[in-house]
């Protein structure tokens, strides 16, 4: 698979996307495990398979569909990647970041990064939501590492991953769902693995709300490229040691199905609210 020093100018990937699809999209949606269902919400325009859009990461995790799609949403032209490739996998971290820089090129001002975690915070129980405030990269690696992305900055300040903004309209958007929604710190990790309960009380001293093995790369990309970002966590588990038994893939995939109403519901509703402003 490529590396970062080979892949593609993400301007002839959107490019291509541009001349196959009239859709010019404001908001993009990355839909992580347990958030396919959210994809059938959108009046799908063009459909992409991500293996015929160059530099993509095609990955091979259940719960990921692997393409992109340009339509409307509750009235916003949006983007949803369905899917996305991980570190555990085998990519680089720059791998994993591109999609989102080739949304940037295609003109997206937002972006919504979905997750599946494990709750580590005691009001964080399976099956509810927790708005990503801050995050913490525990992945052992940065996706800006190697030579500066064109016309990017390479020391990006990440002082406010998360959009004020957007938060309050994921508030928003959960009171008018009805869909309890919490915010908290998400800590990510390398995986494929899931965690130890000694590893867990020491994220949780660190100041971590849920973990997870995604997210944070496509947010530490966004940010160079100078989007507002907004992420959601389903919380599918309790991590390590804080539940009566062992977690599990299969586990996490059927928690997050659980909910996939409710998670759709949310979602759209954060649609509708992202771009109004002073929510």
């Amino acid at each position: 698979m490529p590396r970062a020093s080979s892949l593609p100018d993400p301007e002839a990937t959107a490019a291509l996307v541009r001349r196959r699809s009239s859709v010019r999209p404001r908001l993009a949606i990355i839909l992580g495990s347990g958030f396919g269902g959210v994809a059938t919400a959108v009046q799908v325009a063009s459909r992409f398979a991500t293996r015929d859009l160059p530099g993509f990461p095609v990955g091979r995790v259940p719960g990921h569909a692997g393409e992109l799609l340009l339509g409307e949403w509750n009235g916003v032209p949006v983007a949803v990647l369905s899917g996305r490739g991980h570190f555990y996998e085998g990519f680089d971290l720059a791998e994993v970041g591109f999609p989102v820089r080739v949304l940037a090129a295609l003109g997206v001002e937002s972006i919504l990064l979905t997750n599946a975690a494990g709750g580590i915070h005691p009001r964080l129980k399976p099956g509810t939501f927790m708005a990503i405030a801050d995050h913490i990269n525990f992945m052992g690696a940065n996706p800006l590492r190697g030579p500066v992305a064109k016309g990017r900055e390479r020391f990006v300040d990440l002082g406010a991953v998360y959009d004020a903004g957007l938060r309050r309209a994921l508030a928003h958007a959960a009171k008018v769902a009805r869909v309890k929604l919490r915010e908290g710190v998400y800590l990510a990790v390398s995986g494929p693995s899931f965690e130890t309960p000694a590893e867990i009380r020491a994220f949780r001293t660190l100041g971590a709300d849920a973990v997870g093995m995604s997210t944070v790369p496509e947010a530490i990309v966004a940010r160079q490229c100078g989007l507002r970002v907004a992420g959601l966590s389903c919380i599918t588990n309790a991590a390590a040691g804080l539940g009566n038994g062992g977690v599990s893939h299969a586990e996490v995939l059927e928690a997050a199905r659980a909910v996939a109403g409710r998670a759709t519901t949310l979602v759209g509703e954060f649609v509708r609210y992202h771009g109004i402003p002073d929510i």
